[in-house]
């Protein structure tokens, strides 16, 4: 059985009646799409066999009523059904066989099937005869020749039924003539039998011959609608043709005006030869052209296939759909298809895959791409069992730079900072950047420790020679925290986790330093985050309270004001130092309501004490950048009671570097609700002079560290000092010198002209009731 041009069997000139009934495979073809065709419509005469019978044997119980017990009869038409009941079931599940192929066992039980349905006729001719009349006799075998030529007709198209059904039924009834005598019936019913036999092939043959026919129209019909539909549906611009050379025929104008010629110079050019260009010339064909070509070779049909062309030049992007063509004969003749240029469809899908991978500003890796990289180098660790790296970068200082300067400057930052990077990595080396200031590296091979160290060591060198931005000298710096996997982490997870908290330990311990992570790292994390939990009900729970540490006049050595100092009494991590938890509030902004915790609860308490005696408060730069900060000012001193003289707020110069305008504001409205405020550290940040001219601040303290330095005659320390006082005394402020611990030293810094003075000499911070207990004492006294 050969095939025709879509594949489907096609019927030979000459078919045996056994290939037609199936008893017989076709030396070529499919027999079980043969016999699918054949049985695609059986199930619909089911209902006429059921019918025929029905009435067939209804009439054959009515012939021999009276003649033949009533029982019998009815057993017998009871068969009758039973066995038609059962083929009609066989019959139905044929009903979606045109979508299927048929088995050999589905074309056996079938056939059994109808032989069942003969079985009651069978016994009905040979023994219904001997108790009736002739007369009944040719009756019964009227009936039975009806339904042998009615399955001739309804189940032609199945040959094997009317052959089963024929055979047993035509058979037995010569025989049946035989035994009662009248031999020439016997005769006459055989040549019907074959007869009507006859017919039913030749009608089996000119259906199948139909059925083959029509789906082969069917199915050349969905290839042309499939073509059709994708060009219309995928906006396709142009159809293409090649011969079985694989040279191009009938070329389309449209075709013609994508490759940049006129069809009739590109008719009969091979196909591949003319769409690959000059690379065809060098060999050096796109892997997508090589797909291209195999697929031609292998003469087999594909659908969007993307193919790099070379027109005119100019890289092209072709999404090609084709099909293999084949004359009446079934002989291979060429391949058509559609085609169109999705150039810029795949520019744009490049573009936003490179979005999705690389940082736009910097054209570093991403995150994204960063996580994937480290992941393959986890599993090139594992396969081979070597060590990866990860090595997590954040900027020293460049909040600063990003807050003074502006984002224009520190983009412009960042992008040299990446060039920086870029500079050091290698094949076994990748950097990019995690987002905001953090950059990472992965290293692929880190089985040389030493290897880990000298990249971050050198990164923190290179970032931290200066830049020059907008005519602007940078100072920033690095720091570096790295994890090795999998001895740290096995997962890309736990591997960036543990490189994150190795870089909170460096940042942590002053920046431009580099750690390895350690287990230990871990635990202090765990501690931070328990530690934030609890500070974050710690005001709900009453655990936090003020301390009070005088500040005297340097003369006469009377209290004039005290500093609040805040301390925590943990339930459940006990006393916690403030330089623990203050830096905690303060990356958790927590500091903002601890703060106003602190400011209501200092005014409250030094509402008590006599009226010339002030509150100094601590003000952190976050709580200085709520735009409300001025409002709670009010409302603390509103609902103490407390004079807005009393009331002094300390700040550093660090709230001046993040929104110096911001800040000034809020402390204009400060100062012009009558509040004092004081410079704290002056000479330990930045010390700019700006700060003095724009402000009027009452006091500038002078940070502990010139004290104790000046006390150990250190001349830098005491030209800071001189210098500090002279400038508050030119500006009409007071000066305050902290750390004052000895008699000594109150004596130097009272020589050195410092207005007030404030130390463990003087008092420790003391409790709520102790202040109130010390001015209430002196002033007695």
């Amino acid at each position: 059985m050969s095939k025709n041009a879509n594949g489907l069997p096609k019927l030979p000139l000459r078919l045996s009646p056994l290939q037609i009934i199936g008893l017989r495979t076709p030396s070529q073809g499919d027999w079980s799409r043969l016999r699918a065709l054949q049985y695609s419509d059986l199930h619909r005469a089911s209902t006429i066999r059921l019918a025929s019978h029905g009435l067939a044997a209804i009439l054959a119980t009515t012939l021999y009523a009276g003649t033949l017990p009533a029982w019998l009869l009815g057993g017998w038409l009871v068969m009758v059904v039973a066995s038609l009941v059962h083929v009609g079931k066989i019959d139905r599940t044929f009903a979606d066989i045109a979508k299927r192929t048929m088995t050999q066992y589905e074309f056996n039980r079938q056939a059994v099937a109808v032989a069942l349905c003969s079985v009651p006729w069978v016994l009905a001719l040979l023994f219904f005869p001997g108790q009736g009349t002739a007369a009944q006799h040719f009756g019964l075998w009227t009936l039975a020749a009806m339904l042998i030529a009615g399955s001739g007709a309804a189940t032609s198209a199945a040959p094997i039924s009317t052959l089963v059904f024929d055979l047993v039924v035509g058979v037995t009834g010569a025989a049946s003539f035989v035994i009662s005598g009248d031999l020439l019936f016997a005769v006459a019913s055989l040549a019907f039998m074959l007869t009507i036999f006859s017919a039913s092939v030749d009608s089996a043959r000119t259906h199948l011959s139909a059925k083959i026919a029509e789906a082969g129209v069917a199915e050349k019909d969905e290839v042309v609608s499939l073509l059709l539909r994708e060009f219309e549906e995928k906006e396709s611009d142009w159809l293409w043709q090649v011969d079985n050379n694989r040279r191009l025929r009938a070329v389309s104008p449209r075709f013609a005006y994508a490759l940049g010629r006129e069809p009739g110079e590109v008719e009969g050019e091979r196909f591949i030869r003319l769409i690959a260009g000059d690379s065809f010339e060098t060999g050096e064909i796109s892997r997508s052209l090589h797909d291209l070509a195999e697929r031609l070779k292998r003469r087999e049909s594909f659908s969007n296939l993307m193919v790099q062309a070379h027109v005119g030049g100019q890289r092209r992007w072709w999404e090609l759909s084709g099909t293999p063509m084949r004359d009446d004969s079934g002989n291979y003749i060429g391949f058509r298809g559609v085609g169109s240029d999705v150039t810029e469809q795949r520019d744009r899908d490049d573009k936003i895959a490179y979005l999705a991978r690389y940082d736009t500003l910097t054209g570093l890796p991403n995150r994204l791409m960063l996580t994937e990289s480290l992941g393959e180098a986890l599993r090139y660790s594992e396969q081979w069992k070597t060590r990866c790296a990860f090595l997590m970068i954040d900027l020293d200082r460049f909040k600063a730079v990003n807050d003074s300067l502006g984002h224009q400057v520190g983009d412009q930052l960042l992008a040299l900072v990446s060039e920086r990077l870029q500079s050091i990595t290698s094949e076994n080396a990748h950097c990019g950047r995690l987002g905001g200031d953090e950059f990472a590296v992965v290293i692929r091979d880190a089985d040389d420790r030493n290897f880990v160290e000298h990249i971050a060591d050198t990164i923190i060198h290179k970032l931290s020679h200066p830049y020059v931005v907008d005519n602007h000298t940078l100072y920033i710096g690095a720091s570096v925290g790295s994890a090795i996997g999998p001895r740290d982490g096995n997962s890309v997870e736990t591997l960036m986790r543990n490189a994150d908290l190795a870089l909170y330990r460096a940042k942590d311990e002053g920046g431009g330093m580099h750690f390895n992570y350690v287990p230990s790292l871990h635990a202090d994390a765990e501690e931070r985050r328990t530690l934030e939990l609890s500070l974050r009900n710690a005001i709900g729970k009453k655990e936090l309270e003020l301390n009070f540490q005088p500040v005297v006049n340097a003369n006469s050595e009377e209290v004039v004001s005290f500093e609040a100092l805040l301390r925590w009494n943990s339930t459940e991590h006990g006393f916690v130092s403030p330089g623990k938890f203050i830096p905690l509030a303060e990356d958790t902004r927590l500091i903002v309501p601890i703060g106003t915790w602190v400011l209501h609860e200092a005014c409250r308490t030094a509402v008590r004490w006599p009226g010339d005696i002030k509150v100094a408060v601590n003000v952190s730069g976050e709580q200085l950048l709520e735009r409300d900060f001025a409002q709670n000012v009010v409302r603390a001193l509103a609902d103490s009671g407390l004079p807005a003289h009393r009331l002094e707020i300390e700040v550093t110069e660090s709230v001046f570097l993040r929104d110096g305008r911001l800040a000034n504001q809020t402390l204009e409205e400060i100062l012009a609700l009558g509040c004092s405020i004081a410079l704290d550290d002056f000479g330990t940040g930045y010390s700019s002079l700006g700060y003095l001219r724009d402000l009027r601040f009452s006091t500038i303290k002078v940070d502990r560290s010139f004290v104790q330095g000046a006390s150990e005659d250190s001349q830098e320390s005491l030209a800071i000092i001189r210098a500090v006082v002279a400038m508050a005394q030119s500006l009409e402020m007071t000066t305050t010198a902290e750390g004052v611990e000895t008699a000594e030293q109150a004596a130097m810094i009272r020589d050195l002209g410092c207005t007030k003075i404030q130390g463990y000499y003087f008092g420790r911070p003391m409790t709520t009731a102790d202040a109130h207990a010390l001015v209430t004492k002196r002033r007695a006294a």
